[in-house]
């Protein structure tokens, strides 16, 4: 789940400007849209993701490599987010 840092009060403010612009008889209408835009994202980018992991695969491209690099990101994410989470909470 991404959070984007957004409160609460925030995605009210926000869900309040989209019903005074669009009505509240269209919201349904955009919320679905976005819903399929962003599953035609996902899934273009798990399309994505496969074809390079089967070219990798064909061509005997070690994805070691990459995984361990992901580890590793994974590692300094974390640690970031736990220096910024102590910072937040100050």
């Amino acid at each position: 789940m991404i959070s984007l840092f957004i409160s609460g009060a925030e995605i009210f403010f926000i869900v309040f400007i989209v019903i005074m612009v669009f009505g509240s008889d269209k919201l349904p209408e955009i919320m679905r849209g976005l819903g399929k835009g962003m599953r035609q994202l996902r899934d273009a980018t798990d399309d994505i993701k496969r074809e390079i992991q089967k070219s990798a695969d064909k061509s005997g491209i070690d994805t070691s490599i990459a995984s361990d690099l992901k580890k590793s990101a994974d590692e300094v994410k974390k640690s970031v987010e736990e220096v910024t989470g102590t910072i937040k909470r100050q």
